[in-house]
């Protein structure tokens, strides 16, 4: 099992992602609203600007206050580290 850290400390199995977003468009503001209203969101911006939502398989919603780019970036890192041992 394959970990990558959303900011903070904060750390998410990578195997269970399955979409990295930005929070900018209007569909995606509606699922954050739905699944704080489901107790499925899971703040991890320590109160700082939401940059990237982060979808589970459990149908839970990260929100992160980093890129969505480095988020997939550490994921590249993890994958590639994985395929060469």
């Amino acid at each position: 099992m394959q970990f990558i850290n959303v900011g903070f400390g904060n750390i998410v199995s990578a195997n269970r992602i399955i979409a990295i977003v930005s929070p900018e468009s209007a569909p995606i503001k509606r699922m954050i609203q739905e699944a704080k209203d489901d107790g499925l969101a899971i703040d991890a911006t320590y109160g700082r600007r939401t940059r990237a939502v982060i979808m589970m398989d459990s149908g839970h919603i990260i929100l992160s206050a980093i890129q969505p780019e480095t988020v997939a970036g550490r994921i590249d890192n993890i994958i590639t580290t994985s395929e060469e041992e």
